[in-house]
């Protein structure tokens, strides 16, 4: 017992240091409604770097975490660019942003990207988060993984975060639109009734 006594104070040291280490290494679970979603610089399927800021007219941006190689994201393609159709002239353009590691899957690489986006007639940005920095921000874990984001002074307020609706089998068998009903709200100047789902896709690849 006196030797237990002995050491007891080096125990205590190391659990503080190990407790101390596995919060420190805690992933950040990004984003909350209410909070500031910060600018970011991507690399566009064109060569081109965007950021939100490019958008000095926009009243908000739907933001979405996707691929190529995801069944989820594939089967979302169709809906995400019939958004963009619906509300980029109204001042909600979708951005569309790639965030796994190319290494693991290639099939989302830059040049699969451009393919992708020339054969669906994406109507939108669609950038590679090649550092891997932004999604981990936003606490995208999905593809898809969608936000809604509104332009304030403050600057752009995250309103809704999650799926795109609540069927990704069968478009025809959608009864409700997550992303669309929070968008039409805050065009009404109203609050988004339903301000998080969970979203329904494939892990991001890191």
């Amino acid at each position: 017992m006196k030797k237990l006594m002995k050491f007891m104070p080096l125990v205590l040291v190391v659990l503080a240091i190990s407790a101390f280490t596995v919060n420190k290494t805690t992933v950040n679970s990004g984003y909350k409604i209410g909070d500031i979603a910060e600018d970011f610089s991507l690399e566009n399927i064109d060569g081109k770097m965007v950021s939100l800021s490019d958008y000095k007219d926009a009243k908000g941006f739907i933001v979405t975490f996707t691929c190529n190689t995801c069944p989820f994201a594939v089967a979302y393609e169709d809906r995400i660019v019939a958004l963009d159709k619906k509300y980029a002239s109204k001042g909600y353009p979708v951005i569309a942003i790639m965030p796994n590691n190319t290494d693991i899957k290639p099939g989302d690489n830059l040049d699969a990207m451009k393919e992708r986006a020339e054969s669906k007639g994406f109507t939108f940005p669609y950038l590679i988060d090649s550092e891997q920095t932004v999604f981990p921000k936003y606490g995208a874990t999905k593809t898809p993984h969608m936000f809604v984001l509104q332009k304030t002074k403050k600057g752009n307020v995250v309103k809704y975060i999650g799926a795109i609706d609540d069927n990704y089998k069968d478009a025809e068998a959608v009864t409700t639109k997550y992303v669309e009903d929070a968008v039409d709200a805050l065009l009404a100047g109203k609050e988004v009734e339903q301000k998080e789902t969970k979203a329904i896709g494939c892990s991001i690849k890191v």
